[in-house]
């Protein structure tokens, strides 16, 4: 699988809107109502990211999930990484 270039980031970056480019990561923050439902949110895209056998980096701070994705054994983002992202817009 391929590091992507710039060109290609950015066209990948209009699929996932909330998404943002940091370096060489994609971030997302979720908000949710409590805990409870922050968890439940981060079980459901472990069974998804454990699936496609790709795992995000999670921070959990009581409501609030923060996400990023990057490629670690290509040192940068793959087609993996928004094929990820998709999955977990899909989740909400």
């Amino acid at each position: 699988m391929a590091i992507l270039n710039e060109v290609e980031i950015a066209r990948n970056l209009e699929r996932v809107p909330d998404w943002h480019q940091r370096e060489k990561m994609i971030v997302r923050s979720f908000k949710f109502k409590d805990f409870p439902e922050a968890i439940q949110f981060v079980d459901r895209l472990a069974v998804e990211a454990e699936s496609a056998f790709h795992h995000p980096d999670i921070d959990i701070r009581w409501n609030q999930v923060h996400l990023s994705l990057t490629t670690h054994d290509k040192g940068g983002l793959t087609i993996k990484d928004f094929d990820l992202a998709a999955t977990i817009d899909g989740l909400i």
